[in-house]
Parts: C-alpha cells; sequence; structure tokens
C-alpha cells in the first residue's frame, strides 16, 4: 500500500498493489497545474485507489478532446487525483503527494516533449515486463 496526501493533510490517498503506468507531461496544462516545468504522475486501477477526505472537482476538457476531472482540496488547492473520463478505470495521483521519494521507479512515459522546456532532461525507465532486444 502507498499513501499519498495534500499539502495540510486532510485528503489522503490509498493506492494498493503496482502502478499501471508512471509518466512525465510537458503540456501547458499539467506546467500551470503543478506551477513547475513538468508534472509526474503515477496511474493505478481505479478500483485499488481509495480517497478519504473532502475534494472538490474542476474539469477540463485535453488537447485530446477527452474531458478530465481533477480532484482537489478545497483548504490547499492541490490536486490528489484525476481521471480521464474516456479512461475511468485508472486513476492519476501526483507522483509528488507521495511523501517516499523511492517508493516509484523512474517513469517510462513522457509525453509533449515538444513542449519540453530545454534545460529539462528526464531518466526515464522501462515499464515491467517491457522487452529489451
Amino acid at each position: 500500500m502507498r499513501e499519498a496526501s495534500c499539502r495540510c493533510g486532510a485528503v489522503r490517498v490509498a493506492c494498493e498493489g503496482e502502478p499501471v503506468r508512471i509518466s512525465v507531461c510537458h503540456c501547458l496544462a499539467c506546467q500551470q497545474r503543478t506551477g513547475s516545468a513538468f508534472a509526474a504522475q503515477v496511474r493505478f486501477p481505479a478500483e485499488r485507489v481509495t480517497v478519504t477526505g473532502e475534494t472538490r472537482v474542476w474539469a477540463r476538457t485535453g488537447d485530446s478532446g477527452a474531458a478530465i476531472d481533477y480532484r482537489f482540496c478545497p483548504g490547499c488547492g492541490s490536486t490528489v487525483a484525476y481521471v480521464q473520463r474516456e479512461i475511468p478505470d485508472v486513476v492519476a495521483v501526483p507522483i509528488g503527494a507521495f511523501a517516499d521519494p523511492d517508493a516509484f521507479p523512474a517513469p517510462w512515459a513522457e509525453v509533449y516533449r515538444e513542449r519540453k522546456f530545454g534545460w529539462v532532461e528526464v531518466a526515464t525507465g522501462e515499464a515491467p515486463g517491457a522487452r529489451t532486444s
């Protein structure tokens, strides 16, 4: 079990088992959401994610046209989880919400590289079970 939380601790997220994806995104929306040059997130099957505490939802439409629901703490404003409506069985949790920096390996997916800041270098790994040949 891995646990994440918002900055004030009022919202907690428990994720069971191994993630289905660890990724970094360089899109403008993720940059704005995090206040950083990119966002890193880990995704789990929805049935293995439990969010406790009061959250609010803010929805936006991504570049692909898909709607995304962001759950955030109304006290501190931290995004604690989000779901693409087209893929409701997968929940993304910002990787920085997990207190343990060694909880996950390097991301194995990187998207919107064309928006990447020139000084950013992301050390990506391989997805579990990926073939090396």
